[in-house]
């Protein structure tokens, strides 16, 4: 069980909301090693027409469902014995996902004539701070003048003129310029850190994959250093024992064949770097991890609106509300919804 498990029946011993005298059972002074924020700030902004270039493109790859279909577990990086857990909304793909994707399809789309911009979101919550500045200031004694730049890592979700969704990274830069309260010279440095935050209003495709986007930003800077602190303690936590989590436990396994299936595709061990990644006439760069496109694609750059003069099953049809034109069989607009009107050959 964890510290909130309603199995936990000692909850005396768990943190969480005190009631009655906050004093009572406090028995030791202790001290903790732990990052002092000294001073931090925050500012939220709108940008205007931004302007910025999707790279590292990939197809968003969902086998038949729709997005809204799936439901995605959190994604954790670890390294050594840390994990780092990031939990998106129900439904919410990531740039990662789409990468595993389409790593493990067996072939990858083309894109296809004009692009129409979806959506952006931060990838990360950690900003990179470059060309920063600190002066002193000498009529305000522990104060000084914070200057630089503002790196916020974007993933751009847009979709074709066949209504595939693809997904690429930018950055947008914003300059940031602040009073911000120094603490004095020590042995031991103080730091700027930056934490981040951003997601689009609206945006449009102005080609050579770049894209014209409104995007609500929001930065905060923190003046940290690493310190050691008294604090008092209530003593060391007990830990309770873990609740196994036992549900169907056994259906994943048992849903397996019961002899093993070969596999017709070859698999490389090792590809090559360069064959992950196309570059087309536009200049833009998308993944293809050396697989092959997928029968009935053209291989062509894309271009104007040469899809819809293809040879393949599926028809153009134009959005009644925001003006999308793809090539798709679904009536319901894959940007807003509405009904696809004004289908052609």
């Amino acid at each position: 069980m964890s510290f909130y498990s309603y199995k936990n029946a000692n909850a005396d011993a768990c943190p969480g909301a005190i009631t009655g005298n906050a004093m009572n059972g406090i028995t030791e002074r202790i001290c903790v090693q732990v990052k002092n924020v000294y001073d931090s700030c925050l500012q939220q902004e709108q940008l205007d027409d931004r302007v910025v270039t999707v790279s590292n493109i990939v197809p968003v790859l969902t086998n038949g469902c729709t997005q809204q279909d799936i439901s995605r577990s959190c994604r954790c990086e670890c390294a050594g014995n840390q994990c780092n857990c990031k939990c998106g909304a129900c439904g919410e793909i990531t740039y990662q996902d789409a990468l595993e994707n389409a790593e493990n399809a067996s072939c990858l789309p083309q894109p296809c004539g004009t692009w129409t911009f979806e959506s952006c979101r931060s990838s990360t919550t950690v900003g990179q701070i470059t060309n920063l500045s600190v002066d002193r200031l000498c009529d305000r004694p522990q104060f000084a003048r914070v200057m630089g730049d503002v790196s916020i890592p974007i993933d751009v979700l847009f979709v074709d003129q066949r209504c595939q969704e693809w997904m690429g990274q930018a950055t947008i830069q914003v300059s940031k310029d602040v009073l911000l309260a120094i603490p004095d010279e020590s042995i031991v440095p103080f730091t700027l850190e930056s934490l981040v935050s951003a997601i689009c209003v609206s945006g449009r495709y102005v080609g050579s994959c770049q894209f014209e986007i409104t995007i609500c930003v929001t930065v905060v800077l923190k003046i940290l250093a690493e310190v050691e602190v008294m604090i008092p303690s209530y003593g060391f936590c007990e830990i309770p024992p873990c609740e196994e989590f036992a549900e169907s436990v056994c259906d994943e396994f048992f849903s397996l064949p019961i002899f093993p299936r070969s596999s017709a595709r070859s698999i490389s061990t090792e590809p090559q770097a360069a064959s992950n990644v196309q570059t087309n006439a536009s200049g833009c760069s998308f993944y293809t991890g050396g697989k092959p496109f997928c029968s009935g694609q053209s291989t062509s750059a894309p271009s104007g609106n040469t899809c819809c003069s293809q040879s393949i099953s599926q028809s153009c049809s134009t959005c009644s509300n925001c003006g999308t034109t793809c090539q798709s069989s679904s009536s319901l607009c894959p940007r807003c919804g509405s009904a696809m009107t004004g289908s052609t050959v």
